[in-house]
């Protein structure tokens, strides 16, 4: 088998990649919370000002600084991401910084606005109005979705580059329009993804909070609620995000057949492809030992159709293919069967809802619930680990290889201890204060939902307060 990091790359290439990686991972554990968190609290308060409702309150008074929280820790692991991206790679950068800067930008203004707000929402509890607590949180959803587009869209390009005329033999770039680099082909496929990919993993985790508390006995309203908010949440997006799926699936056969021919292990173009689940690829033979095959499935969902011509890997030099076929086909792969399970359990929950009006009780499928957080979340790295490795051996897909825009610096290996030690230290410190919030809201007066004491949170009067507001 061919090794993935060949030896005449870059000693940096690997450190690099690994840093890079592992802080990607680290922060795309925050970012689903930070950008669909707001959305599901704002659910939440809006059915307490209007059904009167003082759980639902606490619930989004509760959620309001866990997202705080995760959104304070996500802004110091994304600036370190950003500050890699200068560091790590310079070829990138420095030499198409014009072209895709700026996204980062505006990324950096929706920032500093959602802290704003996000402070705002926090401290407005106790000092404004109900409804005009609601309405001031409003753009906070919006706002985070602003900062995810400026990223997906940097990430894009990089996808489907444009907006420049490439210079001589590899030259830099010339005729610079950096609106068509936003708008790229791939951006409205990878914005719409991932923005369901993070409505899930926001909703599943919240949920499974709650299921957790079932599970242990805790079957009160408050864990209901709790429970049904997130969930229903999660349960809309993901069959959209199953339909989204699909068709990023057909536009990669079309605009990316190489990334489409990794991640279906096609290794011998022609029409009647299998589709292979799992299995094993060896790049020296271009063959693909064990997993499950069907017969014709690839093709007809690539074209509709057993005679649909799809190409392969064959068609593509050895140099010029994913740098390792295995770990795209395994992440696609992974991706896809998390997502189709947790399709599965949405079907239970809403064919029991449609039924008796109520959710699921039972142990089985609670535990499911209760351990829906975990493997979302393993399908939003995978997800990204496709994305990133099928683009390659290319950092900018058909222009800049990546092993030229890593950098030349020597201590790469040095800086990503660092970084490991400081994110692990910072993720024992979020974890932390996470546990002291819960553990003091179990110990509030069961009938106290507004938790008085609270340093910020609905006063005891906002039931007046709710009651005067509603219309």
């Amino acid at each position: 088998m061919v090794d993935w990091l060949a030896a005449t790359e870059p000693a940096q290439l690997l450190p690099a990649r690994s840093q890079m990686a592992f802080t990607l991972m680290f922060h795309i554990i925050l970012v689903p919370l930070g950008v669909a968190l707001p959305a599901i609290m704002l659910i939440a308060e809006h059915r307490g000002l209007k059904r009167r409702d003082l759980v639902a309150l606490t619930l989004a008074r509760r959620w309001s600084h866990a997202a705080g929280l995760t959104f304070a820790v996500g802004a110091v692991s994304g600036t370190v991401l950003s500050f890699e991206m200068g560091l790590l790679w310079p070829g990138l950068t420095g030499k198409y910084g014009d072209v895709f800067g700026l996204p980062f930008a505006i990324e950096g203004i929706a920032f500093f606005l959602e802290a704003i707000l996000v402070a705002i929402y926090i401290y407005g509890w106790r000092r404004l109005k109900p409804w005009t607590h609601f309405k001031l949180g409003l753009p906070i959803p919006f706002v985070a979705m602003v900062g995810a587009f400026s990223i997906i869209s940097a990430n894009s390009w990089m996808n489907t580059p444009a907006g420049f005329t490439p210079g001589p033999n590899g030259g830099w770039p010339t005729n610079i329009d950096p609106i068509a680099a936003i708008f790229n082909k791939a951006l409205p496929y990878e914005f719409l993804h991932f923005i369901c990919a993070a409505y899930m993993a926001a909703g599943f985790t919240v949920a499974s909070v709650y299921a957790v508390g079932w599970l242990r006995g805790r079957r009160d309203r408050y864990h209901r609620l709790g429970f049904l908010i997130p969930f229903t949440v999660a349960a809309i997006i993901t069959p959209v995000q199953m339909v989204i799926g699909d068709l990023i699936a057909v536009w990669l056969f079309k605009e990316m057949p190489v990334k489409f021919a990794a991640m279906e292990v096609v290794t011998t173009s022609g029409t009647h492809q299998p589709e292979i689940f799992f299995g094993w690829y060896d790049e020296a033979t271009n063959t693909v030992s064990g997993g499950l095959s069907i017969p014709n499935l690839n093709s007809i969902l690539a074209g509709n159709s057993p005679d649909t011509y799809v190409q392969g890997l064959d068609t593509v030099a050895l140099a010029d293919r994913p740098s390792n076929v295995n770990i795209v086909h395994w992440a696609f792969d992974v991706m896809v069967g998390i997502g189709s399970l947790l399709m599965l359990l949405v079907l239970w929950f809403a064919w029991h809802w449609w039924r008796r009006r109520t959710m699921p009780q039972s142990k089985v499928f609670l535990w499911c619930a209760a351990a829906a957080g975990v493997p979302i979340y393993v399908a939003n790295s995978t997800g990204w680990i496709f994305t990133e490795m099928g683009r390659q051996p290319w950092i900018v897909y058909g222009f800049e290889r990546t092993s030229g825009a890593v950098t030349k610096a020597d201590g790469v290996w040095a800086t990503f201890a660092v970084v490991v030690v400081l994110y692990l230290l910072l993720a024992v410190g979020t974890i932390t204060v996470l546990r002291v919030m819960s553990r003091r809201w179990r110990r509030a007066d069961i009938g106290d939902f507004l938790d008085e004491t609270a340093p910020y949170g609905p006063r005891t009067e906002a039931a007046a307060d709710v009651e005067r507001s509603a219309p």
